[in-house]
């Protein structure tokens, strides 16, 4: 799918077969301990409707880093048309984080989106699981 964009840095795939393209950081910038900030990536696209673009945390990041987004994942509407910003936080309790310009910060992964035509009703049937929800599957970690 070929998508109009606009940005500093065209973002790219790491390797064939990835659902995310890698945003890249246009500042640099230390992310204290506990602290959250809105970076911006120059990133302008034109998404075609039907379509949403999701920005999640890098994995690498996220593991050896604590470095998350805070609304992961960030949604980029189809009529968007402004810089796609990343509100990243260091979760790490001790240590700085330092960004340097050029560096990724994060994903941009585009998918198909379906429209949903809500229908008022005063019931809903049981479905599979009912009302079972966090932690419902009854899974438990083993013990050690």
């Amino acid at each position: 799918m070929d998508i109009p964009i606009v940005a500093p840095s065209i973002p790219a795939y790491a390797h064939p077969g990835d659902a995310g393209a890698d945003l890249i950081s246009t500042i640099d910038l230390v992310l204290e301990p506990g602290e959250r900030r809105l970076v911006p990536t120059g990133v302008r696209i034109a998404l075609p409707e039907g379509c949403a673009a999701f920005v999640v945390p890098r994995s690498g990041l996220a593991a050896k880093h604590g470095i998350t987004i805070v609304n992961a994942p960030g949604t980029i509407d189809a009529g968007y048309r402004g810089e796609i910003k990343v509100a990243l936080l260091n979760t790490d309790r001790e240590n700085p984080y330092t960004i340097a310009a050029g560096d990724r910060i994060a994903q941009l992964i585009v998918a198909p989106v379906l429209r949903a035509n809500f229908l008022p009703v005063d019931e809903l049937d049981d479905g599979i699981r009912g009302e079972g929800g966090f932690g419902s599957s009854g899974y438990a970690a083993p013990a050690h």
